[in-house]
């Protein structure tokens, strides 16, 4: 630890906010269907798309129809996906000759993909063919990413709408997430990770000799594409099996930032461009400070974690000042700690460091960021509702302290939404900690299992936390690519989506409904610091929901048992 990896989080983090605030303007230009300075370029392509869908701009959904369709493309996506991967061998652009995947890991690979979770029960490039990559897996790194921000658009017209009964059209927010948003940046980004080193081929591989004279193998892919369109989409599933700790597709230091900056500065863009919607800039700007306190608290405490001396090292009776253990040696602890911080307070976005080798506390903390729900800031469209779930919670709670019905952003905060929004929050715990506990007590579920104790505790809970949570980060040391493991843990991630986002939606519904009020001396203020301290303590109470029943507290006490047996030798 010292001044310049404290330097180097904060800096990631100020960036980050920096370059979602002009962002945010611009995504709130495309969801209310204003002109971009793309519409020159775009818009005939826009509308071809319509007219080929038989989409009707101009008409709006009800929630239910606008879930339905929200399940609907969800399912389509599933399906194609699915063929795709089963009979990739018979598909064009297999130039390493790869099989067809087994029905279970298709199963799990497509919803995991559509589902925006991107958990890899597979190693990637001895997998997953160039034509799967990129017309199947890169595609649904768009779509998912696209329909999460339309859901996210759905609840911003809600507190902006005055007794209306529509949320505008899931297919229009689609496409224009998608077609507006998300490609042009992606594009971009792209060409900036080709010229800092990032491979872009179709070739299958490359041979090398070695320094000892030796030839070796190395796989190639169409990587930037991908790559960019993962951490963008804050997705996950790279090309490779280390995901972004390759050099192919993170090969250095500034490929590294802008991957950070790119996990979380489209989702925090969302909250901004729902200030922007909404004309509540100083709310939204209240739920920015939630996440970033919330980040930053996570990131500090992981680079704490991550530079104690390495127990291994020690047992060794070898010098354990430096402990490189779990980082990327290219880059150090404090960008692990912003990385892991930044992957499990988001959704993946491929790790950089495998969590299986932090120290107790660093897994610790990233296994309590995604039992937040994925939050800070979250996913493309899926971290803003998820905090606006919590900001619901948080003045219900405050309107029972005072006897008076809350609201938030002029509408009023009833049974009904609260009832929504707490189906949506128990989702997680009722998933995660009842597929644990079934895996726990079943040959299929401890088959796989490499460590035993309170560390295989911790494998078997990160999995289905991680799939819950549609995070797609991985323990390891927990062999997943069994039909149990595929079945349940896609089981998981469906909930973890859909289970979450359709109360959301109907939450949008029920508040579109409702008359837009004027604030009045009773209102309770939700833009300045009493606010944002009851906010954060709704949001560690919730996670605490799984995290303490589940002894997940396990790494905490074994990190601590860490630093005694070093401070005893």
């Amino acid at each position: 630890m010292n001044v310049q990896g404290w330097a180097e989080i904060a800096l990631t983090i100020f960036l980050t906010v920096a370059l979602a605030w002009p962002l945010g303007a611009y995504v709130a230009r495309v969801w209310a269907g204003e002109r971009t300075w793309l519409d020159p370029v775009l818009k005939p392509v826009e509308r071809l798309i319509y007219a080929g869908c038989g989409v009707k701009r101009e008409k709006g959904q009800n929630w239910v129809a606008y879930a339905l369709s929200f399940l609907a493309f969800s399912a389509a996506s599933f399906l194609v996906l699915y063929l795709i991967l089963r009979y990739q061998n018979f598909l064009p652009l297999n130039p390493q000759g790869f099989a067809g995947m087994s029905p279970h890991l298709a199963f799990n690979t497509s919803i995991s993909f559509v589902t925006n979770t991107n958990w890899q029960s597979y190693v990637p490039e001895v997998t997953v063919s160039t034509f799967s990559q990129m017309a199947g897996l890169t595609t649904q790194n768009f779509m998912s990413a696209a329909a999460g921000m339309a859901v996210a658009a759905a609840m911003a017209r809600a507190f902006m709408a005055n007794r209306a009964e529509g949320l505008g059209s899931f297919w229009v927010d689609l496409s224009r997430n998608a077609l507006y948003v998300l490609l042009p940046i992606a594009l971009v980004v792209g060409v900036a990770l080709v010229a800092l080193g990032v491979p872009q081929s179709l070739d299958a591989n490359v041979t090398a000799q070695t320094l000892e004279g030796g030839k070796q193998t190395i796989a190639l892919y169409p990587v930037a594409s991908q790559e960019v369109i993962k951490q963008l989409g804050v997705n996950g599933g790279g090309i490779f099996n280390a995901n972004s700790a390759h050099p192919f597709e993170n090969p250095n230091a500034i490929t590294n930032l802008i991957q950070i900056l790119a996990m979380n500065s489209l989702a925090l863009a969302c909250v901004f461009a729902f200030g922007r919607m909404v004309l509540a800039r100083k709310e939204a700007r209240a739920l920015v400070v939630v996440m970033t306190i919330l980040l930053a608290s996570a990131g500090s405490i992981v680079y704490w974690a991550e530079t104690q001396p390495a127990p291994a090292l020690v047992a060794a009776n070898a010098d354990a000042s430096v402990n490189m253990e779990g980082k990327e040696v290219r880059f150090g602890a404090p960008s692990t700690a912003a990385w892991v911080a930044a992957t499990t307070g988001a959704s993946d976005g491929g790790v950089n460091a495998m969590h299986d080798s932090l120290m107790p506390l660093g897994g610790g903390v990233a296994l309590f960021l995604m039992q937040l729900g994925e939050i800070i800031p979250g996913g493309n469209g899926s971290g803003l509702y998820g905090m606006i779930v919590m900001a619901l919670i948080a003045v219900f709670v405050a309107g029972l302290m005072v006897g008076r019905t809350p609201e938030y952003l002029g509408k009023k905060v009833e049974a009904k939404e609260i009832k929504f929004a707490m189906l949506a929050v128990l989702i997680l715990p009722l998933s995660i900690l009842g597929f644990t506990a079934v895996a726990l007590v079943l040959p299929a579920g401890l088959a796989g299992l490499l460590n035993h104790g309170p560390h295989g505790l911790s494998e078997i809970l990160y999995a289905y936390t991680s799939a819950t949570a549609n995070n797609g980060s991985a323990f390891a040391g927990l062999t997943a690519n069994t039909p149990w493991y595929n079945t349940t843990l896609g089981i998981a991630m469906l909930l973890g989506r859909f289970a979450y986002a359709i109360p959301v939606i109907a939450i949008a519904g029920s508040l579109a409904a409702k008359p837009k009020l004027g604030a009045t001396t009773g209102t309770f203020p939700t833009d300045g610091p009493l606010f944002i301290g009851l906010l954060i303590g709704v949001i560690l109470i919730m996670g605490g929901l799984q995290f303490f029943p589940a002894l997940a507290l396990g790494p905490i006490v074994e990190h601590f048992q860490v630093l005694q047996a070093v401070a005893a030798h």
